[in-house]
């Protein structure tokens, strides 16, 4: 019996009256604004839910461009994480929307290990154009890609979201178990790879001397790993519904999929379009147009958007499966041990992926790698999770911004750069993650965080990230990067009007009925 049932049963007994809306009054309080009952998923929150998603999705993946592969959409998954707890976990322990935060930013960071530059050459090459054949074989790649990608997107954010306790041992015996899967999921979908006597597997989605057979040496097929993942997004899913019966992680996984299935073609259709149509630009408005447009920015901003805004109506559908119990998780793992793993986490980040100590490049190339730390500290650590989803996601975005600024130009001294681009962003972040646990363990619900979280992510990548594009302000001369500059704040403002809203407003303290 449902626990409204319940207590309108104890009303008559106690009464010798059935009291039914005084029963749904406190069970479910009525919104003093509107009088109706809050919580009821109204179509304004699932509006709201799609749009904030859209926005950090768009913004979060369109800033990745810059940034490259696994950490760089980090960024996506951190945004889309805090929209997600704002919204659908308000009343939960700050420490559970910590946690779906930073599980949702190593889960979409899996997928980065896929190679998908060719397969976006297959759908807008100049040698390939006119081929409609070749573009729906290279939309059929980029439907399957983009789909595993979110799809592990959506798995983590469902084991975030949904209640279930998910423990340290259990993680690192699960990523084990995928990485054995992926093995498998290679030799059987991505081998034989031989390029230099042509031979390629059957379902092979880069460049291939089918589309190209007059083509030499010149073509530097690339090797393919999606069907590892794909067998271990399938291994994933399996042990969360048949062993941890963890519903909203399940549904969310085919939701993920099918909103980066879509959203990655969808989003290259824009690119192609332009490659398909290229004398079209050459003249009038079209022209202009083309001068002032970033091709694949544009793709990957539109991707995001379309993935993030998927993900955030899959959690609307399926909000009676997420769980925001106030009670407070459990910590299994005792500090001294997490900040030895934070230390160790941040050596092999930093090393690998600014080449600092030899041999350390598999660490970045798969994501059950670089999580084999980070999924057991977050489940189980009380730091881990605010250390994760703010600083050390951070720490390889500030030093590439570094890199592009003072290094290989000197856009700015390097000392400058260093303050202004690492030491003071990456402490900022660092001082708020530290006052965000000390604020959980007083009490402070999920959605003050998910609030305090959201402004810092959305205008820490968004100014580093208008660093990066060397400052393209709308009233100076425009360049390609002006519109999704442009794009980037509209979505900035937007999220930060919720974030300074939604912990104020009592219809927005949930989304779910």
């Amino acid at each position: 019996m449902s626990s409204l049932a319940t207590m309108a049963l104890h009303e008559y007994q106690a009464t010798g009256r059935p009291n039914l809306m005084a029963t749904i009054q406190r069970e479910a309080p009525l919104n003093p604004s509107t009088g109706d009952i809050e919580g009821r998923g109204s179509g304004s929150d699932l509006f709201r839910a799609v749009v904030l998603g859209a926005m950090a999705g768009g913004m979060g993946w369109g800033i990745r461009g810059q940034y490259g592969h696994e950490t760089g959409a980090m960024i996506a998954g951190v945004l889309i994480g805090f929209v997600a707890v704002l919204l659908f976990i308000p009343r939960a322990p700050s420490l559970r929307g910590a946690r779906a935060v930073a599980l949702t930013a190593v889960g979409i960071a899996f997928g980065g290990s896929m190679t998908y530059g060719q397969t976006i050459g297959l759908t807008h090459s100049p040698l390939l154009v006119g081929n409609w054949a070749v573009l729906r074989w290279g939309m059929l790649g980029l439907f399957l890609k983009g789909g595993i990608w979110f799809g592990f997107a959506g798995t983590f954010l469902g084991i975030g979201l949904g209640g279930k306790r998910w423990r340290p041992l259990e993680m690192l015996a699960l990523l084990v178990a995928m990485m054995g899967l992926i093995v498998v999921g290679m030799r059987v979908l991505n081998q034989p790879f031989d390029p230099a006597h042509r031979i390629l597997p059957p379902l092979y989605f880069s460049f291939d001397w089918y589309w190209q057979p007059n083509a030499g040496p010149e073509l530097k097929p690339r090797p393919e790993v999606w069907g590892g993942l794909l067998f271990a997004l399938a291994g994933l899913t399996a042990y969360a519904q048949w062993v941890r019966g963890d519903r909203l992680a399940r549904n969310m996984t085919g939701v993920g999929f099918l909103a980066g299935g879509l959203g990655f073609p969808l989003g290259q259709c824009i690119q192609a379009f332009y490659g398909w149509n290229r004398e079209l630009f050459q003249s009038g408005a079209w022209q202009t147009v083309a001068t002032y447009t970033n091709w694949w920015n544009m793709m990957e901003t539109t991707f995001g958007a379309i993935g993030g805004g998927g993900l955030a109506l899959g959690l609307w559908w399926n909000r009676r499966l997420i769980s925001d119990d106030p009670a407070e998780d459990e910590v299994s793992i005792t500090p001294p041990w997490e900040f030895a793993m934070v230390a160790a986490h941040l050596i092999l980040l930093v090393g690998a992926e600014f080449s600092l100590i030899p041999g350390l490049s598999p660490f970045l190339e798969f994501g059950t790698c670089m999580a084999v730390l980070a999924l057991p500290g977050i489940v189980g650590g009380r730091y881990w999770p605010y250390l994760f989803s703010l600083p050390i996601v951070a720490v390889p975005i500030a030093g590439k911004t570094l890199l592009a600024l003072a290094y290989k130009e000197q856009v700015l001294s390097r000392p400058l750069g260093w303050g202004l681009l690492v030491v003071i962003p990456l402490g900022l972040a660092l001082a708020v993650a530290l006052q965000l646990v000390r604020r959980g363990r007083a009490g402070q619900p999920a959605v003050r965080f998910a609030a305090t979280g959201l402004l810092l992510t959305t205008w820490l990548y968004f100014s580093l990230n208008f660093a990066f594009f060397r400052w393209p302000w709308p009233w100076a001369e425009w360049t390609k990067r002006t519109p999704n500059a442009l794009i980037f704040a509209v979505c900035a403002v937007g999220l930060t009007v919720a974030a300074l809203r939604m912990p104020r407003s009592t219809a927005g303290s949930a989304v779910r009925e």
